[in-house]
């Protein structure tokens, strides 16, 4: 009986790059080419952490790829000349398997709570002279620093809160930090109904995200009424024609949950926690002008 993948045994060892082939055949046919550059910058600074699982070398003494495509070419990209890997023995029809299950990550790779991981990044962030240079060493832009930290920098109010499990995520806990830098008063008056809630019962992000397009709204508003008071008000001849408004046309509720839906598909693939329309705005934003800068 031939030995299975999980019975083979396992040779570490440290080889040439370039006698490690690609799998033909691997699931993965496309690889985006911004989050190979990202891994490629944390190659750069760590070198290869988690060693690619390679099958055996052929007669001409090359190895293929199992698992760590990724790694393979980012390694490549960031000029590694060497990388550890795992050689184990793997049939054809046996390595589609180990791919799959892999991939499918359950249990194998559990992301860090969003505090963990931003305490994490900001004590990361502290050895250097100036976030820009934190962040560069990330390999991201300033403004990806100060989000992906902001969890790290709850009040004791809304840490509070988050641990009794009376708001529903840390994304919700941030944005009522944000709230309480642009309205302190609404803020606390929400935090007293929060920390009211009966056993069991928590607020949810989007009540947090309505408090705080209130206040968002509501200044934007006054802000256009003091504008007006500083200017004499023009009659109706007066205002240009692209001034008018037209009539809105009104958004269905499958247009709405498709738009919403593609929001959350891009949160997701942005590591974000919640399908935050401004968090993803400034993450595209950022992952498009490190684009441009590298």
């Amino acid at each position: 009986m031939a030995m299975t993948f999980k019975d083979s045994s396992s040779d570490f060892q440290i080889i040439d790059v370039a006698l490690i082939d690609p799998d033909p055949q691997h699931p993965r046919q496309n690889i985006d080419e911004s989050s190979l550059k990202g891994l490629a910058n944390s190659i750069e600074k760590m070198g290869v952490i988690h060693p690619l699982v390679v099958r055996p070398a052929n007669a001409a003494g090359r190895y293929t790829v199992i698992v760590g495509e990724r790694r393979r070419r980012a390694a490549i990209l960031a000029g590694e000349r060497t990388v550890p890997v795992i050689v184990r023995a793997c049939t054809a029809a046996e390595t589609l398997e180990v791919q799959v299950f892999e991939n499918i990550g359950l249990g194998v790779r559990a992301p860090l709570e969003a505090r963990e991981m931003a305490n994490a990044i900001q004590t990361i962030a502290a050895r250097f002279a100036s976030p820009d240079e934190a962040a560069q060493h990330f390999g991201r832009a300033p403004t990806w620093l100060a989000q992906a930290t902001a969890a790290a920098n709850l009040s004791e109010k809304v840490t509070a809160l988050l641990d009794a499990g009376k708001i529903s995520s840390t994304g919700a806990a941030v944005q009522l930090e944000r709230l309480a830098k642009k309205n302190e008063a609404k803020a606390e008056v929400l935090i007293d109904r929060i920390g009211q809630l009966p056993e069991g019962e928590k607020v949810s992000k989007k009540v947090v995200d309505n408090a705080l397009s209130e206040v968002t709204c509501g200044r934007k508003k006054k802000e256009s009424v003091v504008a007006d008071d500083a200017v004499p008000v023009a009659s109706a001849s007066d205002i240009p024609p692209w001034e008018e408004l037209p009539d809105t046309p009104q958004i269905t509720s499958a247009r709405r949950r498709i738009s919403q839906d593609k929001v959350k598909l891009v949160a997701e693939l942005l590591g974000l926690e919640d399908g935050d329309e401004e968090e993803v705005l400034i993450r595209l934003i950022d992952e498009f002008l490190a684009q441009k800068n590298s």
